[in-house]
């Protein structure tokens, strides 16, 4: 399970599937009964510094050894 607050700090979401989208990064969401959503978990400068972020929650989620994970958005 993979929980993420979003750059704003007003949502924290249960992510299935994080993307980027040029300097967008989004969480996919499960809604129940085969309907998906996606939320904009934060926008960066940079399509770099998106997959950097990417790159950061991919690095925690291998470090984690439990069955659950946090992530806080970076503000920049």
């Amino acid at each position: 399970m993979l929980w993420i607050a979003t750059q704003d700090d007003k949502s924290l979401i249960n992510a299935k599937e994080i993307t980027v989208d040029g300097k967008k990064i989004e969480g996919v969401i499960e809604g129940g009964a085969m309907h998906h959503w996606s939320k904009i978990l934060g926008k960066y400068e940079s399509n770099e510094r998106s997959l950097e972020i990417l790159n950061e929650i991919f690095t925690k989620i291998e470090e984690s050894n439990g069955f659950s994970m946090t992530y806080t958005m970076p503000k920049k």
